[in-house]
C-alpha cells in the first residue's frame, strides 16, 4: 500500500498563534494609496443580517433582479484628532497635541500637562504626516473610554497639513471619508476560543476508533532525532483573538441612524453614522475595527453593483 500523503496542518503565514497585545492592529499605511483624506476609521461591529438588495451588477445572471445577500453592520461614530506626528526617514520627529481633549482620554492615555507648540509653529523638517485618533465611543452606548489608533492621510506634504489645519478640533465623519459602492478592507481580532485542541485548531484529523492515548491528538510529536519537538507538530493552545484582515468588502449602504436600526442582539440601538458592508467579519459585537481603503482591489469585487432596499 503506498505511502498515505496529505498537506501540513495550519499555514505558517500565521505564526505565532497567540493572542495580539492590543485590539487595533498595526497599519502599514504607506502601502495604501487610495482614498479621499484619511486613509482609514475606527468602527465598532453591530452585528449580522440579511439585506434586500437590486443586483446592478453587468453581466450577473441575476442582473436587474431582487436578491438578499448577507451583510455586516458597522456603528462608526465621528473621531477627534488627538495628535498628529510629524514623519522624517520614517521616524517621528515631533508630535503636536490637539488642544480640546476629551476627560475619558485621561483614563488611555497620560496627557501632558503644559502646552505643546503648535501646528503654525512647525518647521518643515519632514517629509510625511500622520494623526491620532480617537473615537466618539461614549455616543453608541458600548463604553465610555475611546480607542486611539494611528491613520494616514492621502495626497502631498501640503495637502496632508491644509486637511489637519482645517479638521484640528472639529469631528470627523466617515461620510465624509468612505462613499458607497467602494470596497473596504476591515483589520481587527478574531472572536476568543481560548484553548482548543489541535483537531480544532489546526484541522488534524481524528485517528482510529481503536487508537491508544486518545484520538484527538497527533499520531507522532516527531522523529527521535533531532531529540525535541518542533514548533511545526500541532498541538494544543490558544484559539482566537488573531489579527486579521479582510479584504475587499462592499459597501452597500451607509448614513446617519435616525432610529432606523433597533434591538440588535447583544449590541441594542444605532445612535450614530452606520455602514454596511458584504459578507462577514471577524470578531464578536462591540468589537472595534479599523476601516480601510483597499489595498489591492479585485476586478470580481469591484464590479458588484447593489441597490440597498432594507434590511430583512
Amino acid at each position: 500500500m503506498p505511502t498515505r500523503k496529505s498537506p501540513r496542518k495550519g499555514s505558517l503565514q500565521f505564526w505565532p498563534r497567540k493572542r495580539a497585545n492590543k485590539f487595533l492592529p498595526s497599519v502599514n499605511w504607506d502601502a495604501i494609496n487610495s482614498g479621499k483624506n484619511l486613509k482609514g476609521f475606527i468602527c465598532y461591529k453591530v452585528g449580522m443580517a440579511s439585506a434586500y438588495v437590486k443586483d446592478n451588477t453587468p453581466d450577473s445572471m441575476t442582473k436587474g433582479k431582487r436578491i438578499i445577500v448577507p451583510v455586516t453592520i458597522l456603528e462608526c461614530p465621528n473621531l477627534k484628532i488627538f495628535s498628529v506626528r510629524f514623519y522624517k526617514n520614517k521616524r517621528v520627529v515631533q508630535e503636536v497635541l490637539s488642544e480640546n481633549l476629551e476627560k475619558e482620554l485621561k483614563k488611555k492615555v497620560k496627557l501632558q500637562k503644559k502646552g505643546g507648540e503648535k501646528i503654525e509653529n512647525v518647521k518643515k523638517e519632514y517629509d510625511d504626516i500622520r494623526v491620532i485618533v480617537y473615537s466618539q465611543v461614549k455616543k453608541t452606548g458600548i463604553k465610555k473610554t475611546p480607542d486611539l489608533t494611528e491613520i494616514g492621510l492621502m495626497g502631498d506634504v501640503e495637502e496632508k497639513l491644509n486637511f489637519v489645519k482645517e479638521n484640528f478640533v472639529k469631528e470627523i465623519s466617515i461620510l465624509d471619508v468612505f462613499e458607497g459602492g467602494q470596497l473596504v478592507d476591515l483589520r481587527g481580532l478574531t472572536r476568543g476560543r481560548g484553548l482548543s485542541g489541535p483537531v480544532k485548531r489546526f484541522g488534524i484529523t481524528l485517528k482510529s476508533h481503536k487508537s491508544e492515548k486518545g484520538r484527538r491528538r497527533p499520531g507522532s510529536l516527531g522523529p527521535w532525532h533531532p531529540a525535541r519537538v518542533t514548533f511545526r507538530v500541532p498541538q494544543a493552545g490558544q484559539l482566537g483573538m488573531f489579527t486579521r484582515v479582510i479584504y475587499n468588502n462592499k459597501i452597500i449602504g451607509m448614513g446617519e441612524s435616525q432610529g432606523k436600526f433597533k434591538n440588535f442582539k447583544n449590541f441594542g440601538d444605532i445612535k450614530t453614522n452606520y455602514v454596511i458592508v458584504s459578507g462577514s467579519v471577524q470578531g464578536a459585537s462591540k468589537r472595534q475595527l479599523i476601516i480601510s481603503s483597499p489595498l489591492r482591489e479585485t476586478k470580481k469585487q469591484s464590479k458588484k453593483n447593489y441597490e440597498f432596499i432594507e434590511i430583512r
